[in-house]
Protein backbone atom coordinates (compact mmCIF):
# COMPACT_ATOMS: atom_id res chain seq x y z
CA UNK A 1 0.00 0.00 0.00
CA UNK A 2 1.40 3.21 -0.98
CA UNK A 3 2.00 5.96 1.81
CA UNK A 4 -0.47 9.06 1.52
CA UNK A 5 0.46 12.14 0.23
CA UNK A 6 0.93 13.88 3.79
CA UNK A 7 3.20 11.19 5.12
CA UNK A 8 5.48 10.91 2.15
CA UNK A 9 5.50 14.77 2.60
CA UNK A 10 6.82 14.01 6.02
CA UNK A 11 9.31 11.97 5.38
CA UNK A 12 10.82 14.18 2.72
CA UNK A 13 11.06 17.10 5.46
CA UNK A 14 12.65 14.71 7.89
CA UNK A 15 15.28 13.41 5.30
CA UNK A 16 15.87 17.16 4.38
CA UNK A 17 16.70 17.80 8.27
CA UNK A 18 18.96 14.97 8.33
CA UNK A 19 20.67 16.63 5.35
CA UNK A 20 21.71 19.43 7.02
CA UNK A 21 22.83 18.20 9.65
CA UNK A 22 25.69 15.90 7.78
CA UNK A 23 26.17 18.48 5.70
CA UNK A 24 27.46 20.54 8.85
CA UNK A 25 29.52 17.68 10.12
CA UNK A 26 30.94 16.15 7.22
CA UNK A 27 31.33 19.66 5.14
CA UNK A 28 28.62 18.35 1.93
CA UNK A 29 25.31 18.05 1.55
CA UNK A 30 23.82 14.47 1.02
CA UNK A 31 22.07 15.60 -1.96
CA UNK A 32 25.46 16.98 -3.41
CA UNK A 33 25.45 20.32 -2.69
CA UNK A 34 28.79 22.31 -0.50
CA UNK A 35 26.17 23.20 2.40
CA UNK A 36 27.85 24.53 5.57
CA UNK A 37 31.37 25.99 4.92
CA UNK A 38 31.85 29.36 4.32
CA UNK A 39 32.48 30.58 0.68
CA UNK A 40 36.36 30.19 0.49
CA UNK A 41 36.74 26.77 1.34
CA UNK A 42 34.54 25.21 -1.16
CA UNK A 43 37.19 25.51 -3.83
CA UNK A 44 39.20 22.85 -2.07
CA UNK A 45 36.52 20.34 -1.73
CA UNK A 46 36.86 17.44 -4.05
CA UNK A 47 34.09 18.09 -6.59
CA UNK A 48 33.36 14.08 -6.08
CA UNK A 49 31.74 14.40 -2.66
CA UNK A 50 33.33 11.00 -0.60
CA UNK A 51 29.47 9.78 -0.39
CA UNK A 52 26.53 8.97 -2.73
CA UNK A 53 23.52 9.65 -1.12
CA UNK A 54 19.67 10.01 -2.47
CA UNK A 55 15.85 9.37 -2.36
CA UNK A 56 14.93 5.84 -4.10
CA UNK A 57 11.31 5.60 -4.07
CA UNK A 58 9.14 2.41 -3.10
CA UNK A 59 6.12 0.95 -3.34
CA UNK A 60 6.03 1.49 0.19
CA UNK A 61 7.40 5.05 0.51
CA UNK A 62 10.93 6.43 0.58
CA UNK A 63 14.14 5.10 1.50
CA UNK A 64 17.62 7.20 2.23
CA UNK A 65 20.31 5.46 0.43
CA UNK A 66 24.04 5.89 1.62
CA UNK A 67 26.79 4.60 -0.44
CA UNK A 68 30.54 4.95 -0.38
CA UNK A 69 33.08 4.75 -2.89
CA UNK A 70 34.53 1.49 -3.40
CA UNK A 71 38.42 2.09 -3.21
CA UNK A 72 40.35 1.38 -6.27
CA UNK A 73 42.43 -1.86 -5.80
CA UNK A 74 45.11 -2.19 -8.79
CA UNK A 75 45.57 -5.63 -9.22
CA UNK A 76 49.19 -5.96 -10.39
CA UNK A 77 49.49 -5.12 -6.11
CA UNK A 78 47.08 -7.57 -4.88
CA UNK A 79 49.67 -11.07 -4.74
CA UNK A 80 52.79 -9.88 -3.22
CA UNK A 81 54.16 -6.51 -0.98
CA UNK A 82 55.18 -3.69 -3.25
CA UNK A 83 57.43 -0.17 -2.61
CA UNK A 84 55.55 3.38 -2.55
CA UNK A 85 56.99 4.06 -5.94
CA UNK A 86 55.20 1.06 -7.57
CA UNK A 87 52.22 2.37 -5.69
CA UNK A 88 52.85 5.41 -7.15
CA UNK A 89 53.23 4.18 -10.73
CA UNK A 90 49.66 2.48 -10.54
CA UNK A 91 47.82 5.71 -9.42
CA UNK A 92 47.67 5.53 -5.71
CA UNK A 93 48.76 8.09 -3.39
CA UNK A 94 49.63 8.10 0.11
CA UNK A 95 45.93 9.20 0.73
CA UNK A 96 45.10 5.98 -0.14
CA UNK A 97 47.42 4.18 1.07
CA UNK A 98 46.69 5.33 4.56
CA UNK A 99 43.25 3.59 3.97
CA UNK A 100 41.83 0.23 4.92
CA UNK A 101 42.50 -1.24 1.98
CA UNK A 102 46.33 -1.39 2.52
CA UNK A 103 48.62 -2.65 5.06
CA UNK A 104 51.52 -0.66 5.97
CA UNK A 105 54.81 -3.26 6.22
CA UNK A 106 57.81 -0.67 6.59
CA UNK A 107 58.99 2.37 5.42
CA UNK A 108 57.42 2.96 2.15
CA UNK A 109 56.68 -0.89 1.89
CA UNK A 110 53.02 -1.78 1.70
CA UNK A 111 50.96 -4.46 0.84
CA UNK A 112 46.78 -5.03 0.43
CA UNK A 113 45.05 -6.16 3.30
CA UNK A 114 43.22 -9.53 2.27
CA UNK A 115 47.29 -10.17 1.05
CA UNK A 116 47.98 -13.74 3.68
CA UNK A 117 51.43 -12.91 5.16
CA UNK A 118 54.05 -14.60 3.44
CA UNK A 119 57.48 -14.46 4.85
CA UNK A 120 59.01 -15.19 1.62
CA UNK A 121 57.37 -12.48 -0.25
CA UNK A 122 58.23 -10.21 2.50
CA UNK A 123 62.08 -11.01 2.43
CA UNK A 124 62.06 -10.90 -1.68
CA UNK A 125 60.40 -7.41 -0.86
CA UNK A 126 63.36 -6.16 1.23
CA UNK A 127 65.71 -7.32 -0.68
CA UNK A 128 65.14 -5.41 -3.60
CA UNK A 129 65.88 -2.09 -0.95
CA UNK A 130 69.47 -3.62 0.27
CA UNK A 131 72.69 -3.65 -1.17
CA UNK A 132 73.99 -6.05 -3.08
CA UNK A 133 76.60 -7.30 -0.38
CA UNK A 134 73.86 -7.18 2.69
CA UNK A 135 73.12 -10.52 4.34
CA UNK A 136 70.43 -11.80 6.37
CA UNK A 137 71.25 -12.97 10.06
CA UNK A 138 70.10 -14.08 12.77
CA UNK A 139 66.22 -15.27 12.98
CA UNK A 140 65.67 -14.32 9.33
CA UNK A 141 68.66 -16.53 8.12
CA UNK A 142 67.38 -19.13 10.90
CA UNK A 143 63.92 -19.15 9.05
CA UNK A 144 66.24 -19.90 5.69
CA UNK A 145 67.40 -22.75 6.93
CA UNK A 146 63.61 -23.78 7.57
CA UNK A 147 64.12 -23.90 11.59
CA UNK A 148 61.13 -23.32 13.67
CA UNK A 149 61.49 -19.11 14.35
CA UNK A 150 59.58 -16.07 13.52
CA UNK A 151 61.82 -14.27 10.30
CA UNK A 152 59.72 -11.08 9.61
CA UNK A 153 59.52 -9.40 12.90
CA UNK A 154 61.80 -7.43 12.37
CA UNK A 155 63.81 -8.91 9.06
CA UNK A 156 67.29 -9.18 10.24
CA UNK A 157 70.04 -8.26 8.12
CA UNK A 158 74.13 -7.47 8.22
CA UNK A 159 75.78 -4.48 5.70
CA UNK A 160 79.19 -3.61 5.62
CA UNK A 161 80.79 -0.82 7.74
CA UNK A 162 80.70 1.67 4.77
CA UNK A 163 77.00 1.22 3.97
CA UNK A 164 74.52 4.50 4.51
CA UNK A 165 71.29 1.64 5.61
CA UNK A 166 69.74 2.30 8.60
CA UNK A 167 67.64 0.35 10.95
CA UNK A 168 63.46 1.27 10.13
CA UNK A 169 60.39 -0.20 10.88
CA UNK A 170 60.22 -3.74 9.89
CA UNK A 171 63.68 -3.84 9.33
CA UNK A 172 66.80 -4.62 11.74
CA UNK A 173 70.11 -3.14 9.91
CA UNK A 174 73.87 -4.12 11.92
CA UNK A 175 77.18 -2.83 10.41
CA UNK A 176 79.87 -5.35 10.39
CA UNK A 177 82.29 -6.83 7.99
CA UNK A 178 81.24 -10.53 7.51
CA UNK A 179 84.48 -13.00 6.25
CA UNK A 180 83.43 -14.70 3.06
CA UNK A 181 83.41 -17.80 5.32
CA UNK A 182 80.62 -16.97 7.13
CA UNK A 183 78.24 -16.25 4.30
CA UNK A 184 76.14 -18.25 1.69
CA UNK A 185 73.33 -18.52 -0.31
CA UNK A 186 70.15 -20.07 1.25
CA UNK A 187 67.29 -20.65 -1.09
CA UNK A 188 68.88 -17.75 -3.32
CA UNK A 189 69.40 -15.30 -0.85
CA UNK A 190 72.45 -14.88 1.09
CA UNK A 191 72.83 -15.62 4.63
CA UNK A 192 75.41 -16.48 7.27
CA UNK A 193 75.76 -20.00 7.97
CA UNK A 194 74.16 -21.95 9.71
CA UNK A 195 77.03 -22.01 12.36
CA UNK A 196 77.22 -18.54 12.42
CA UNK A 197 73.16 -18.12 12.69
CA UNK A 198 72.93 -20.04 15.65
CA UNK A 199 76.29 -18.34 17.43
CA UNK A 200 74.15 -14.85 16.61
CA UNK A 201 71.21 -16.49 18.19
CA UNK A 202 73.08 -17.55 21.29
CA UNK A 203 74.39 -14.49 22.15
CA UNK A 204 71.24 -12.09 21.15
CA UNK A 205 67.92 -14.08 21.49
CA UNK A 206 66.72 -15.61 25.07
CA UNK A 207 68.48 -18.42 25.63
CA UNK A 208 64.92 -20.88 24.70
CA UNK A 209 64.84 -18.82 21.53
CA UNK A 210 67.78 -20.18 20.93
CA UNK A 211 67.66 -23.40 22.22
CA UNK A 212 64.83 -24.05 19.67
CA UNK A 213 66.80 -22.90 16.76
CA UNK A 214 69.76 -25.62 17.91
CA UNK A 215 66.58 -28.30 17.90
CA UNK A 216 65.36 -27.36 14.96
CA UNK A 217 68.83 -27.96 13.48
CA UNK A 218 70.06 -30.76 15.18
CA UNK A 219 66.11 -32.33 14.26
CA UNK A 220 67.49 -31.62 10.20
CA UNK A 221 70.76 -32.77 10.46
CA UNK A 222 71.95 -29.49 9.61
CA UNK A 223 74.75 -28.95 12.11
CA UNK A 224 77.19 -31.83 14.36
CA UNK A 225 75.81 -32.08 17.83
CA UNK A 226 79.86 -32.43 18.73
CA UNK A 227 80.64 -29.12 17.05
CA UNK A 228 77.61 -27.26 18.72
CA UNK A 229 79.18 -28.27 22.40
CA UNK A 230 81.95 -26.93 21.44
CA UNK A 231 80.61 -23.87 19.98
CA UNK A 232 77.96 -22.69 22.70
CA UNK A 233 77.10 -23.64 26.28
CA UNK A 234 73.44 -24.09 24.98
CA UNK A 235 75.01 -26.92 22.50
CA UNK A 236 74.86 -29.80 25.02
CA UNK A 237 71.39 -29.41 25.67
CA UNK A 238 70.50 -29.58 21.94
CA UNK A 239 68.10 -32.64 21.25
CA UNK A 240 66.07 -33.29 17.78
CA UNK A 241 62.67 -31.98 19.11
CA UNK A 242 59.93 -31.93 17.13
CA UNK A 243 58.70 -28.60 18.15
CA UNK A 244 59.53 -24.95 19.72
CA UNK A 245 56.72 -26.36 22.58
CA UNK A 246 57.92 -29.71 23.08
CA UNK A 247 61.73 -27.22 23.68
CA UNK A 248 60.06 -25.07 25.84
CA UNK A 249 58.53 -27.36 28.04
CA UNK A 250 62.08 -29.24 28.26
CA UNK A 251 63.41 -25.99 29.16
CA UNK A 252 61.16 -24.99 31.41
CA UNK A 253 61.53 -28.39 33.42
CA UNK A 254 65.56 -27.72 33.59
CA UNK A 255 65.19 -24.49 34.60
CA UNK A 256 63.07 -26.03 37.43
CA UNK A 257 66.21 -27.93 38.45
CA UNK A 258 64.53 -30.98 37.38
CA UNK A 259 66.48 -34.03 35.59
CA UNK A 260 67.42 -33.94 31.77
CA UNK A 261 65.03 -36.21 30.25
CA UNK A 262 65.69 -37.93 27.38
CA UNK A 263 63.93 -36.63 23.97
CA UNK A 264 61.99 -38.38 21.21
CA UNK A 265 62.55 -41.78 22.74
CA UNK A 266 61.72 -45.24 21.18
CA UNK A 267 59.35 -46.88 23.88
CA UNK A 268 58.65 -50.75 23.83
CA UNK A 269 57.00 -53.30 25.71
CA UNK A 270 58.64 -56.42 27.28
CA UNK A 271 58.78 -58.19 24.19
CA UNK A 272 60.24 -55.77 22.02
CA UNK A 273 57.35 -54.16 20.57
CA UNK A 274 57.40 -50.64 19.16
CA UNK A 275 55.12 -48.80 20.82
CA UNK A 276 55.88 -44.95 20.10
CA UNK A 277 58.01 -42.17 20.72
CA UNK A 278 58.06 -39.95 24.06
CA UNK A 279 58.60 -36.14 23.48
CA UNK A 280 60.24 -36.48 27.12
CA UNK A 281 61.28 -39.22 28.65
CA UNK A 282 62.52 -40.15 32.30
CA UNK A 283 63.53 -44.09 32.15
CA UNK A 284 64.45 -44.61 35.85
CA UNK A 285 60.66 -43.78 36.38
CA UNK A 286 59.18 -45.05 33.22
CA UNK A 287 57.88 -41.39 33.55
CA UNK A 288 56.89 -40.25 29.40
CA UNK A 289 56.02 -36.45 29.22
CA UNK A 290 53.89 -35.45 26.17
CA UNK A 291 53.03 -32.18 24.91
CA UNK A 292 49.68 -31.86 23.26
CA UNK A 293 49.46 -29.37 20.47
CA UNK A 294 47.36 -28.03 18.17
CA UNK A 295 46.87 -31.24 16.10
CA UNK A 296 46.10 -33.78 19.36
CA UNK A 297 42.01 -33.20 19.27
CA UNK A 298 42.75 -34.31 14.75
CA UNK A 299 44.21 -37.40 16.26
CA UNK A 300 42.62 -38.26 19.24
CA UNK A 301 42.11 -41.56 18.60
CA UNK A 302 45.29 -42.98 17.66
CA UNK A 303 46.77 -40.59 20.75
CA UNK A 304 43.65 -42.66 23.56
CA UNK A 305 45.00 -45.84 21.70
CA UNK A 306 48.83 -45.58 21.90
CA UNK A 307 48.34 -44.09 25.67
CA UNK A 308 46.38 -47.49 26.52
CA UNK A 309 49.52 -49.25 25.25
CA UNK A 310 52.05 -47.31 26.83
CA UNK A 311 50.00 -47.90 30.56
CA UNK A 312 49.34 -51.54 29.85
CA UNK A 313 53.04 -51.89 29.20
CA UNK A 314 54.05 -50.50 32.41
CA UNK A 315 54.69 -46.48 31.64
CA UNK A 316 53.26 -43.56 33.42
CA UNK A 317 51.77 -40.14 31.61
CA UNK A 318 51.71 -37.02 32.21
CA UNK A 319 50.37 -34.39 29.59
CA UNK A 320 50.40 -31.16 28.77
CA UNK A 321 49.33 -28.27 26.96
CA UNK A 322 50.46 -24.52 25.80
CA UNK A 323 48.54 -23.38 27.98
CA UNK A 324 49.75 -25.23 30.85
CA UNK A 325 53.51 -24.08 29.63
CA UNK A 326 52.67 -20.68 29.35
CA UNK A 327 50.25 -19.72 32.44
CA UNK A 328 50.50 -22.86 34.70
CA UNK A 329 54.20 -23.60 34.82
CA UNK A 330 54.44 -24.12 38.46
CA UNK A 331 51.40 -26.22 37.68
CA UNK A 332 53.32 -28.35 35.43
CA UNK A 333 56.64 -28.54 37.36
CA UNK A 334 55.19 -29.46 40.55
CA UNK A 335 53.04 -32.52 38.71
CA UNK A 336 56.64 -33.26 37.08
CA UNK A 337 59.05 -33.41 40.33
CA UNK A 338 55.76 -35.03 42.10
CA UNK A 339 55.59 -38.20 39.92
CA UNK A 340 59.20 -38.44 40.49
CA UNK A 341 59.77 -38.12 43.55
CA UNK A 342 57.36 -40.68 44.14
CA UNK A 343 58.94 -43.17 42.05
CA UNK A 344 62.33 -42.53 43.77
CA UNK A 345 60.53 -43.46 47.22
CA UNK A 346 59.03 -46.66 45.93
CA UNK A 347 62.10 -47.64 44.82
CA UNK A 348 64.02 -47.58 48.04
Amino acid sequence: MRASASTEAGLRFSLEKLSFLVSHRLGFDVFGAKNGLPECAKPFLDPRPPLHAGLASAEGGITLCVVGRRPRIPPQLKGRPFSLDEARAAGLTLDALSGRSWRRLGTELYCWSGLREDPWQLLLAWRAYLPPDAVFTGLTAAWLYRLDVDPVHPIEVVVPLRSGMRSRPGLNVRRGDLAMALVTTVRGLRATTIARTLRDLCRRAAPVEALIAIDAAVRLRLIDKVALTRQHSLGSLAAPAESPMETRLRWLLLQAGLPRPEVQTELRDTAGRFLGRADLYYPSSRLVIEYDGANHRDRLVEDNRRQNLLINAGFRILRFTATDVHQRSDVVVAQVRSALVRVSSHSR
